[in-house]
């Protein structure tokens, strides 16, 4: 199989490229990005070999069979609908746009054509995520009536303007561009906050309605840390929490709780705790692995490539997951600036 990518930069050369070389499946791997220098360097360093400057060019000369988008966030939606249009799979890095209407529009067509959208959140991928999932449909936890998420990562110097010491290696740098520049979509929400979001949106199965956010910015003008909350479809709010101020460790904090009629579930990614308490008793608590809900990229990874070899695969984060998550992200950013509710 020939898998492309669209954006070859921090995170594709870093991540992707070299689980995609190790893929047994993978036979040969397209780069795209804008610069012949950037171009070169993946060709000498890790021996990619069809090089392109324009995407276009990639999707129409090598014909993938899948394409990873990762290029800056607000030309995900771009990027995304020229592999859509010519039927090719794709997986879109995280946030799937930056843009409601491209949002919407990704969701519509890929329903219409029943083409394969994924998007790049790796929790969804995780053991927890596919069992909690599973214990909402078997057991449940009735009506939803209330929501808590809470994420924080230590990404302080992405939103400070500065590449992150533990990148000092890698073959290219995080761009302030992408994560630091209020004017790209830079900020916690769109590079982070994300995540917990279509975790969320995986396991409740509503649209939100509208936000009312507050937001901290950092020394260069791009959120840092973000308070919100959402009111969804069914009636319920859900209390949304995440801030780059966290510690370097191994781990990221990520928890979801919800409450429903009937009972309530915790997911703990950075303890790898499941638990469902009810009312009637019927309580499951989830003896889990050590590292189940650790993020994912080989999983990820993995997943996406079979998607596109034709096999069966459970996808956990659909182009309506990503829609969602960026109908209420983006009213954050309205609401943030207007200090109103934002409706969607």
């Amino acid at each position: 199989m020939k898998i492309g990518i669209i954006g070859a930069g921090w995170w594709a050369a870093h991540a992707y490229i070299p689980r995609l070389q190790n893929n047994p499946a993978v036979t040969e791997i397209s780069v795209c990005r804008p610069d012949r220098e950037g171009l070169e360097i993946l060709r000498s360093r890790l021996g990619v070999e069809q090089l392109f400057e324009d995407a276009g060019a990639l999707l129409d000369q090598h014909k993938p069979d899948g394409v990873i988008v990762s290029s800056p966030h607000t030309l995900h939606g771009i990027h995304a609908r020229m592999c859509m249009e010519r039927g090719i799979p794709v997986l879109i890095e995280k946030p799937m746009t930056t843009e409601v209407g491209d949002a919407r529009e990704i969701a519509s067509a890929s329903r219409d054509r029943q083409s394969l959208v994924m998007v790049a959140y790796g929790w969804n991928f995780s053991p927890v995520a596919a069992r909690a999932r599973a214990l909402l449909d078997e057991i449940g936890i009735g009506s939803l009536e209330h929501a808590v998420v809470i994420t924080a990562s230590a990404t302080y110097e992405l939103f400070s303007g500065k590449p992150p010491e533990s990148t000092a290696a890698h073959l290219f740098q995080p761009p302030g561009s992408t994560w630091s520049d209020p004017g790209q979509a830079g900020g916690y929400g769109w590079g982070q906050l994300t995540h917990a979001l279509g975790l969320f949106f995986l396991l409740v199965d509503q649209p939100p309605t509208s936000v009312i956010a507050r937001m901290q910015l950092s020394n260069v003008g791009v959120d840092m840390s973000d308070a919100a909350i959402i009111e969804l479809a069914g009636g319920a709010f859900v209390s949304v929490s995440g801030t780059g101020r966290y510690p370097k460790g191994p781990r990221k904090l990520l928890e979801i709780r919800l409450y429903g009629s009937e009972g309530t579930l915790t997911v703990d990614m950075e303890t790898d705790r499941l638990e469902l308490v009810r009312f009637d008793g019927r309580n499951v608590t989830e003896n889990l692995e050590d590292g189940a809900g650790e993020y994912g990229v080989d999983r990820l990874i993995t997943e996406f490539v079979r998607a596109c070899a034709g096999q069966q695969v459970v996808n956990h984060a659909d182009a309506t997951v990503g829609m969602r998550a960026v109908e209420a992200i983006e009213a954050m950013y309205r609401s943030a600036k207007s200090g109103q509710v934002a409706k969607i």
